[in-house]
């Protein structure tokens, strides 16, 4: 049974893609405004998202379309732990919760799993061939948007037991395109993965207003320190 899922996926999404790319937060980090505090609060906010996902992949590891499309060397979250021990300290368990919009997501991983676990390839493909796609542009973003020595805060990025990504990405398609789903289903996964697509956009537009306040502050910072350096300035020159 062929659905064509993978090619279904890539074009029934493209609206979603477009948008999520264009959400203010995205679009400040993708041309290098990366400020800290927004971005360890999306790293948070990640790694409550991978680790339900994983659990519940793990969990659903006999199911016979789950068991296709889960690879380990996918998996994100002892990564993001890595990044938050990083961002937070050693003690970063204790300091992260997820946001409303991140507590919403993983409603929803938790609720599909339960009831269409064949919906969970919707998340799959969306967080994991994202992250497969995009990875080393975005660590070079984030590396030089705040400063980090290369392996500082990035491990998110790095998928240290996938050699080829690019073959992986071309296996991960075929084997999607493979899975034993009828049209009905394969439309119900893109039906998910638009709204896996929404959900992120909610983590996103959280964030915006963190960063707005953030560069906010910035700027005040900057002007305040310029007008008492030409204070002092004219002080000194009477």
């Amino acid at each position: 049974m062929s659905s064509h899922l993978a090619s279904k996926l890539r074009e029934g999404t493209k609206k979603a893609h477009t948008m999520a790319e264009n959400v203010g937060f995205v679009k400040c980090f993708l041309k290098g405004v990366v400020e800290k505090t927004s971005y360890r609060k999306l790293v948070s906010n990640l790694y409550f998202v991978y680790s339900a996902m994983e659990e519940e992949m793990v969990r659903l590891h006999d199911h016979p379309v789950i068991s296709k499309i889960y690879f380990s060397e996918l998996d994100r979250k002892e990564s993001l732990e890595k990044d938050l021990h990083y961002y937070y300290g050693a003690d970063w368990q204790e300091q992260v919760a997820p946001s409303p919009a991140a507590q919403a997501y993983v409603k929803r991983i938790h609720e599909i799993a339960n009831t269409e676990p064949e919906l969970l390839v919707a998340h799959s493909y969306t967080r994991y061939l994202g992250d497969l796609s995009g990875g080393q542009i975005l660590k070079g973003i984030t590396q030089r948007g705040m400063n980090l020595a290369n392996g500082e805060g990035t491990a998110f990025y790095e998928f240290d037991a996938i050699a080829d990504e690019k073959a992986f990405k071309d296996m991960y398609r075929q084997t999607m395109d493979g899975l034993p789903v009828d049209e009905a289903t394969a439309d119900r996964i893109v039906d998910e993965a638009n709204a896996a697509f929404g959900m992120n956009m909610a983590m996103f537009n959280e964030l915006e207003g963190n960063l707005v306040k953030a560069i906010g502050q910035m700027l005040f910072n900057t002007l305040t320190r310029r007008f008492t350096r030409g204070s002092t300035e004219l002080v000194t020159a009477e």
